[in-house]
């Protein structure tokens, strides 16, 4: 009987080591599935977040491509505006010297008895000069256009063409964004030439320049002088429109 015992005992314990064994495997597996599992899900959350994180991005990039596209368009919106508004001039300076000719030739012209005046300068070579540096500012040529005009002012301070050169040579400093040589060029006719047709439209030119130097104060005040100074001239009315927007 006892070595029935024996084997009956070893028996058992090999049948319980079995069922130890085969427990021991299911654990194990059930371990592998619940880490294969956490690991999936963290795969899925981190891929999730990195798509969002691309989505994002591409809505971030779609934005600052549209900004840059509408920066371009105000950008050439503007020029094109001041181009418009300069062409505007030029024209207008072409018809009004038409008109003003004849009445300054009359108004220079010796009275009847009067003793002869010094001889006048050559209007025509006055003109072609002033045409020349004109020109110069047509084609964009603003250096060489600040150069023609000054130099005509210096030579004809007190010529029929003078207050228009220095208007158009404060033009020529502001198309080379030098905003503090056109404010001084633009004051020589606010001051010099104050019953010139263009000294309102220097006031607006020297408020355009305060305005983009940060000097909202002064571009104020070159604003009110064109209304105070000017009130029927297309100037004012302009000024009193930016001067609404303040």
């Amino acid at each position: 009987m006892r070595p029935v015992r024996i084997a009956l005992l070893i028996a058992a314990l090999g049948a319980a080591q079995a069922q130890a064994g085969v427990f021991d495997d299911e654990e194990a597996r059930r371990q592998i599935a619940d880490h294969r599992i956490k690991t999936e899900a963290r795969f899925d959350q981190q891929s999730r977040a990195q798509l969002e994180l691309s989505a994002q991005i591409q809505r971030q990039a779609d934005e600052i491509a549209r900004l840059n596209g509408l920066i371009e368009t105000l950008s050439y919106e503007l020029e094109t505006a001041k181009k418009r508004q300069q062409d505007f001039y030029l024209d207008l300076d072409t018809r009004l010297r038409k008109f003003e000719t004849p009445a300054q030739a009359a108004a220079d012209a010796p009275a009847e008895g009067a003793a002869p005046a010094r001889p006048a300068a050559d209007p025509a070579r006055e003109t072609q000069e002033y045409e020349a540096a004109l020109n110069q500012f047509k084609a964009a040529k603003y250096k060489e256009a600040a150069a023609g005009f000054s130099a005509f002012v210096q030579k004809y301070p007190d010529g029929q063409l003078a207050p228009n050169a220095q208007y158009w040579l404060g033009n020529a400093w502001y198309a080379q964004r030098d905003c503090k040589k056109a404010i001084e060029a633009q004051t020589q006719v606010t001051s010099r030439y104050a019953e010139s047709a263009k000294a309102p439209d220097a006031w607006l030119a020297i408020a355009t320049c305060q305005q983009e130097l940060g000097n909202a104060n002064a571009a104020r005040r070159a604003l009110e002088a064109v209304v105070a100074g000017y009130p029927k001239s297309p100037a004012a009315e302009a000024a009193r429109e930016r001067l609404k927007k303040k």
